[in-house]
């Protein structure tokens, strides 16, 4: 992109030439502390990228909704790859047909203590922008069940104990949220941006409710109440770390479903993102805040669109911690510092985000016309 103000097709078609002949938009992990940067091959991106040009579909030109119709037919055709390796619908960060974790390094992918189960970040969002049948939609909530703090084990398998987190506040122990991961033995892990999406997911599909939502939305309002999300990000969310992801992924929900469990918190995210955005500088995290503003029906500053490459090279928006899974105090220590991370970009879920912070501050200055 050049340097003149984008527009909503030109943002577009960059980023359909960025989708690659396999359906998936390229994308990055590195560790710059390491001197580590490696081309990744994983399903996230491409499906948030397209859960976000789907929410602004309706505001974008004929010839623009075609290209989005064209980018989610291919995707689609790809999302096979990253299905559970024993045929469930459930899905994997990377692929597994054939299992590829770590794609093109040159360490990590060939230790099975790296192999991660399938999640429910990248399971709500093929389910989003992939329509699943009632049944179908039905299959994924009893397994979720089956794999939440507290669960029942007979659902994971004979012989296999009742699991409890160990990660979190003491005080959310004994909540029954939904976690990260599906794996049988995997370590219980909440996280709030996953379990944003996921909520949206159960939300859109209009699943019947149960205590594992009640507790999820418990946990979601609490470390905001709590301010714990904004003191300790990492803890409250470990695969995104920061509060203006954690506020985008919270305004983004209760943006699109308005869910009574979360409306006590809309003012206290309002005014942590007023504060946040007098301390951020990098362009893509102002916009990722004034994009949640804007979702909370709160005025937003604007922000200034020209020159975004080197923005968009400074920003990421997920993050892995090689010691996250660990429960062990000692080497939880180290889970939060940056030499002990992963962190992924991907410059066309970048530009979607300017795609949709464009829409929603014409959106609001059609209103303020009105």
């Amino acid at each position: 992109m050049n340097n003149e103000q984008p527009n909503l097709d030109r943002i577009i078609l960059h980023i359909a030439q960025r989708q690659e002949a396999t359906g998936l938009f390229p994308a990055i992990r590195h560790n710059s502390t390491l001197g580590y940067r490696r081309a990744d091959t994983n399903v996230f991106f491409t499906a948030v990228t397209l859960f976000t040009l789907q929410q602004i579909y309706p505001a974008c030109s004929p010839e623009s909704q075609q290209q989005i119709d064209r980018m989610l037919t291919r995707a689609r055709a790809a999302y096979s790859r990253f299905r559970n390796k024993d045929g469930l619908d459930t899905f994997n960060f990377w692929p597994t047909r054939p299992s590829q974790h770590f794609p093109n390094g040159y360490l990590f992918r060939h230790f099975d203590h790296f192999r991660i189960p399938d999640d429910i970040d990248d399971t709500a969002m093929v389910y989003l922008t992939e329509p699943r049948t009632g049944p179908e939609a039905h299959w994924l909530k009893n397994k979720l069940s089956q794999h939440a703090n507290l669960a029942d084990p007979g659902g994971r398998g004979p012989g296999l104990p009742r699991q409890q987190i160990r990660t979190t506040y003491p005080d959310y122990r004994d909540l029954r949220v939904y976690s990260t991961w599906f794996g049988k033995t995997m370590p219980i892990d909440f996280d709030a941006c996953a379990l944003s999406n996921l909520l949206y997911c159960i939300y859109q599909y209009d699943l019947p409710r149960n205590q594992n939502d009640a507790d999820s939305l418990t946990y979601l309002r609490h470390i905001v109440e709590s301010g714990r999300y904004v003191a300790d990000p990492f803890r409250c969310a470990p695969h995104y770390a920061r509060t203006s992801l954690i506020i985008y992924h919270l305004a983004r929900f209760m943006a699109a479903f308005s869910p009574p469990e979360l409306a006590p918190i809309r003012p206290r995210l309002v005014a942590d993102a007023c504060q946040l955005l007098v301390q951020t500088r990098n362009r893509l995290d102002r916009l990722v805040l004034c994009t949640s503003l804007l979702r909370l029906g709160s005025p937003a500053p604007p922000v200034d669109l020209t020159s975004l490459d080197n923005d968009i090279s400074g920003f990421h928006f997920f993050i892995a911690g090689m010691l996250t899974a660990y429960e062990q105090p000692w080497l939880r220590r180290w889970a939060n510092r940056p030499i002990t991370q992963m962190r992924w970009q991907c410059d066309a879920h970048s530009w979607a985000l300017v795609a949709e912070y464009i829409c929603l501050t014409a959106r609001q200055s059609t209103r303020q016309k009105q």
